[in-house]
């Protein structure tokens, strides 16, 4: 009789237990935006810069920068020429050659008396070389690891930081899809090197960058990091209209989500989407749907057979049809794993950061995402939505049609645990 109760108790405790980590956020957007004003109009900067969260800023400088071979140097650069502070704030950190390298930057900015501080999430880094946490450590690394399993920690254990947040001296930024693993090396060349972006960011937002940081490090530790170390004065760098907003569980939920119905709802021309993981809910379906049959062209390019999660490219052919039915352009990107997060709006808006194109980065994820408002940047990197698109091979309604029974089969398994992959 003991046993039985004491099994029940346990059994009703992992139940609420799992629950918990599959229950989504309470305020959830339930209508579909409509089309009130595009891009350009001073009405959606406003309404954007109000609803997300901080303000749109002027005079900010942000370089796109490809794959691993343009990316980790330049990373690397900057944390050597760290004077005062780092702030580090990654999900993937994977035992290699890459991570050995940035364990012995930081390590040696923190020898050099520079405060290095690092948040890096659980799960990610669960394959990480133990030397490389200890080397940090041994150096005065200030080393945080995101929401480890723990009792107290059970009921939020699906809740991750996928956020890839750097920021030197408080001057300069870094933000986009890169994790510190050795798939991103090189250039994209074959299937072992992944395709990837990443962003170096100077100007006033680099300011909004470092209190992303401080999110969760205040979670984690209770401590705020401020002073003119991380908050500088910061001067104008260039011409650049930006954010950089956050989202989580705990706040915020729906900021991503919300960013995306409001541009897809100003789009009068185009959109323009690359997506590691596209898995739309059906606002997002019913909203692309829409600026279709407003006219606007829709390309979006999504991974190939080339991917690291087969059971989140069956979920989102899944949904496939509608889209193309809609006129909606899929391509598969063909070389290797696509691992892009790149949204342009018209060729003035662009929006990049860790935030991928599914409902985990919508409701489960804490998300970092910055907007870009400027034509001339916008056309830069719908030049790089181009060169992709060109090694993309264009999926068709007829396809999807006619995809193998077996996916179709597996789908209906997949599907429902949409919302986890």
């Amino acid at each position: 009789m003991l046993w039985t109760i004491v099994a029940t108790v346990l059994l009703t405790v992992l139940a609420v237990v799992v629950g918990l980590n599959f229950a989504t956020p309470s305020k959830q957007l339930e209508r579909k935006i409509e089309h009130r004003y595009a891009v350009s109009d001073p009405q959606f900067r406003r309404e954007m810069g109000v609803m997300l969260g901080p303000s749109i800023l002027a005079g900010n400088h942000v370089v796109d920068l490809e794959n691993g071979d343009e990316i980790f140097p330049a990373m690397l650069e900057a944390i050597r020429s760290a004077q005062r502070t780092i702030t580090f704030e990654t999900y993937i950190y994977w035992s290699g050659v890459v991570g050995q390298r940035f364990a012995d930057a930081l390590s040696e900015r923190a020898r050099a008396g520079v405060e290095v501080n690092v948040t890096i999430d659980w799960v990610g880094s669960a394959s990480m070389d133990a030397g490389q946490l200890r080397e940090m450590e041994a150096a005065g690394v200030h080393v945080e690891r995101y929401r480890p399993l723990h009792w107290y920690n059970l009921a939020r254990m699906n809740n991750r930081t996928h956020r890839k947040l750097l920021v030197v001296d408080g001057r300069i930024g870094f933000t986009g899809g890169v994790g510190i693993g050795d798939p991103w090396q090189g250039h994209a060349q074959d299937p072992d090197h992944w395709r990837d972006m990443h962003f170096r960011i100077e100007g006033p937002v680099v300011a909004q960058m470092q209190a992303a940081f401080n999110d969760n490090w205040i979670k984690t530790t209770g401590r705020i990091l401020n002073g003119a170390g991380y908050f500088p004065p910061l001067q104008r760098a260039g011409d650049m209209d930006a954010h950089l907003f956050i989202s989580s569980p705990a706040g915020g939920a729906e900021s991503m989500h919300l960013m995306y119905l409001m541009a897809i709802a100003a789009a009068e021309r185009s959109i323009d989407l690359d997506a590691a993981y596209f898995i739309p809910d059906r606002l997002i379906t019913r909203a692309l749907i829409a600026a279709r049959h407003r006219g606007v062209r829709i390309r979006i390019v999504t991974p190939g057979a080339n991917t690291d999660s087969d059971a989140a490219r069956l979920a989102s052919k899944a949904g496939w049809g509608p889209l193309l039915l809609a006129g909606v352009e899929i391509h598969e990107y063909q070389p290797t794993m696509f691992h892009n997060k790149l949204l342009i709006v018209d060729r003035e808006l662009v929006s990049v950061g860790s935030t991928n194109f599914d409902l985990r980065s919508f409701r489960l994820n804490d998300e970092a995402s910055l907007n870009v408002y400027d034509r001339t940047f916008a056309e830069r990197m719908t030049k790089v939505f181009e060169d992709d698109l060109g090694s993309s091979r264009p999926y068709t309604h007829e396809s999807w049609k006619n995809r193998p029974w077996k996916e179709k089969f597996a789908e209906k398994f997949i599907v429902p645990l949409k919302s986890q992959l």
